[in-house]
């Protein structure tokens, strides 16, 4: 008889299984904020705030008018730092002669020439970074262009004041890695209760696409397509997510009543699936052609009112896909650990013989995880065609990858039985992470595969480990 192994070993396992992913977490953004601390060059509305009033402060102080110009581009980035700086110079008691818009530098020494006529003296450019380094911006150039206009004489140019600080903790990279990862992350929790009851799906990246692509159809063929109004696109994107739940449906079927490897049942409908995907996208292409095109469309355009929403918008600043994504996480946590259908889906997990003698309808609760699952590949799905306007068929490819990458990473276990929510949610930060510092590294899509690939068999190979040590 062998020894147990000693109380700490056994303190420190159940540590690791709880945190270790946390950790990994933590150590992973500390690398990338090292790794990417440099000079910022702010130009967000904030930052053109405290342009306009520190300007305001600098006239008083010169004793100089409370007058300016500002300089910008045409982007809306632009456009929301440059209303920023005229509402704070503005409050403070300054006017603003005129907002520049340039996007080449000619076209900044054109607009100053015409305001010759209009004022006498403009004491301030008020500009960012990028924009200060164009020529005729920089102070040599402006003394120059001082001794040809005559409103410009003594002219100098104020831009928000630079800091360093780490590119990868800046609010909107954070906000754009949770962001462009959430469906992922959507896809996890279905993923998730899958693996728990010791299956796998690998079906959720072709129904995304497909839930995408029935939402384009429905949208254009039933609902008048542009002129579809909130309540009539919205049961039509909750039948396609609905159709979507039903292949996770049959995939339980097969796997259960058929007694077919969920692995095996599940490649075959991710084939299926994804070729349905792309021969509806093309014969509805060429229905709406007349048959004049028949080749695969990037995606089915959807133009209806409100339904691009969902992807591209914000609430309190926050990108919508984020809200969905913690309010789906916080629901499907209180289901595993409040309710009899979570402990359910643990008991078929950890022994499912055991599970059906205490009572457990096992054979429906694996047919409902699979429904949950393709129901959250579908909104995953909803995300997708709502960010990019239209269904697309090649949507989602390689997502199972990162989706079973992520909730493995986060601690639950391929053998089922054990797993947490809250683990999948961080174990899809982690992937969102690596993949934005992947990004900023410059390594190919086709690359990145190789790292999420491997992340699979350390974690498994970890999750192995774990269970010899406890």
């Amino acid at each position: 008889m062998t020894d147990p192994p000693p109380r700490w070993t056994q303190r420190l396992g159940q540590l690791a299984s709880r945190h270790g992913s946390l950790l990994v977490l933590l150590l992973l953004c500390a690398y990338y904020s090292v790794a990417t601390w440099s000079e910022q060059q702010p130009m967000t509305p904030a930052a053109g705030a405290a342009l306009g009033r520190g300007t305001a402060r600098y006239l008083q102080q010169a004793g100089r008018p409370l007058t300016g110009v500002i300089v910008i581009r045409s982007y809306p980035q632009d456009a929301a730092f440059g209303d920023s700086v005229s509402a704070a110079f503005t409050a403070a008691g300054g006017t603003i002669v005129r907002t520049i818009v340039a996007d080449q530098p000619i076209d900044v020494v054109d607009q100053l020439q015409a305001l010759s006529v209009e004022t006498e003296t403009i004491p301030v450019l008020l500009t960012h970074h990028t924009l200060s380094t164009w020529g005729p911006l920089q102070a040599d150039r402006l003394q120059s262009l001082g001794d040809e206009i005559a409103c410009l004489k003594g002219c100098v140019v104020l831009r928000p004041k630079s800091y360093h600080w780490p590119s990868f903790l800046t609010r909107a990279n954070l906000l754009n890695v949770v962001n462009q990862n959430a469906d992922v992350a959507i896809l996890a929790i279905g993923m998730t209760l899958v693996i728990i009851t010791g299956g796998i799906d690998l079906s959720v990246g072709s129904v995304l696409a497909l839930a995408g692509v029935l939402m384009a159809i429905t949208i254009n063929g039933l609902g008048g397509g542009a002129a579809a109004p909130l309540w009539i696109w919205l049961p039509l994107v909750l039948l396609a997510i609905a159709a979507c739940g039903a292949v996770g449906g049959l995939n339980g079927l097969l796997s259960t009543y058929g007694g077919i490897p969920a692995f095996i049942v599940t490649l075959a409908t991710m084939m299926i699936i994804r070729g349905l995907a792309l021969i509806i996208a093309v014969r509805y292409q060429s229905y709406g052609s007349d048959g004049a095109i028949d080749a695969l469309p990037e995606a089915i355009a959807i133009t209806s009112p409100g339904f691009s929403w969902l992807g591209n918008g914000k609430l309190l600043g926050i990108p919508n896909p984020i809200w969905l994504m913690l309010a789906l996480f916080v629901l499907t946590h209180v289901m595993m650990t409040r309710t009899p259908l979570g402990r359910y889906i643990y008991a078929v997990g950890g022994n499912p013989q055991a599970a059906h003698l205490s009572g457990v309808p096992v054979k429906k609760v694996l047919i409902l995880v699979y429904v949950l699952c393709g129901i959250s590949a579908a909104i995953g799905g909803f995300i997708d065609a709502s960010r990019f306007e239209g269904g697309r068929p090649g949507a989602g490819d390689t997502y199972e990858l990162q989706v079973i990458a992520a909730v493995v990473v986060g601690g639950t276990s391929l053998a089922g039985g054990e797993g947490r929510i809250m683990g999948t949610l961080i174990g899809a930060l982690i992937i969102a992470v690596i993949q934005n510092g992947l990004n900023i590294a410059g390594v190919q899509a086709y690359e990145q595969k190789v790292i999420f690939g491997s992340l699979i068999l350390a974690a498994s190979f970890l999750d192995q480990l774990k269970k010899r040590w406890n």
